[in-house]
């Protein structure tokens, strides 16, 4: 497929199935959820091939380095060679995902937890979720 030389923002974020809509990507722009160089960007704003875009879609942070400009969308694989994700394991949302954490079975027929149980139970989920680094 031939490469156009200009590209707005939205339009490629939609084309490389960012978003599922190119108006969810027009919205995200206009919150301030697409930046370049840590600055909001416009939904018109024309992208260039070797920028770096930060894209925030709820939870979940993307780095996204533009490869080739793709004004069309197409399927997953072949989309895959016009941009590079970036995105250090860190920061990725099933890194920390709450789907991850411990679950907490109690017997049936134990009643409510008491006060010392409640304590119990926070703490462990709060050392679950510290990042200690020495």
């Amino acid at each position: 497929m031939p490469e156009k030389e200009k590209l707005r923002i939205d339009k490629y974020l939609w084309a490389i199935r960012i978003f599922k809509t190119r108006s969810l990507a027009t919205e995200a722009c206009k919150a301030g959820r697409i930046k370049l160089d840590g600055q909001n960007i416009k939904p018109a704003h024309e992208v260039k091939v070797g920028e770096v875009y930060l894209v925030s879609k709820g939870p979940e942070r993307k780095i996204i380095r533009v490869l080739g400009l793709l004004e069309n969308r197409m399927d997953a694989k072949s989309v895959a060679g016009f941009y590079a994700d970036e995105t250090p394991v860190e920061m990725t949302h099933a890194f920390k995902s709450i789907f991850n954490a411990p679950v907490l079975k109690r017997d049936r027929g134990t009643g409510r937890p008491t006060k010392r149980d409640r304590r119990e139970i926070d703490d462990m989920k709060d050392n679950f979720f510290d990042t200690k680094e020495d």
